[in-house]
């Protein structure tokens, strides 16, 4: 496997475990406040990023790379308010896109097309991060400081994790 790439799985390694990571503490929060349909939704959404981070592992030493396990830092734990907590999740995703397309790059310069094609399905699924991420901070955005709107939110957002829980 070329350095430059394996170095960037790497990274990519730690991106996706520090997003797991920084979800579940989103989860413990929510949880913490009451709103347990936020916390299922980003208990799912921590599971299937430590899923993304296996993924890439299995990936890289099927290809005889070297994986390496990274030391995290500790999560983000306090916040104030729901729309921080989804604002978080968009900044989160959308960095995950950016390095994403980073190893995309260096791949087709690189001229990797296993690395390359193995990593469209990651391209696929940002864009479904991204997209939920955006609608339900959009929805918080019109809730406002609305506590009933929060309450229904929160109720709302169950369906959504478990339809998560189904696909994991």
């Amino acid at each position: 496997m070329n350095s430059t790439i394996q170095k960037l799985l790497n990274d990519q390694i730690k991106y996706e475990a520090s997003a797991s990571m920084q979800y579940l503490s989103m989860a413990s929060w929510a949880d913490a406040n009451g709103y347990n349909g936020v916390a299922e939704f980003f208990y799912n959404q921590s599971e299937e990023e430590r899923l993304h981070m296996t993924k890439l592992v299995k990936f890289v030493n099927e290809r005889s790379g070297q994986v390496i396990i990274p030391q995290l830092d500790k999560p983000k734990d306090d916040f104030k308010t729901l729309n921080e907590l989804f604002e978080t999740f968009l900044t989160s995703e959308i960095f995950v896109t950016e390095q994403i397309n980073k190893i995309i790059y260096e791949c087709l310069q690189k001229q990797d097309y296993n690395v390359h094609n193995f990593m469209q399905w990651y391209v696929t699924e940002q864009l479904e991060e991204e997209a939920v991420a955006r609608t339900l901070l959009d929805k918080l955005t019109i809730i406002g400081n609305d506590k009933s709107g929060h309450y229904l939110f929160d109720r709302d957002i169950n369906t959504i994790a478990n339809s998560q829980s189904n696909e994991i």
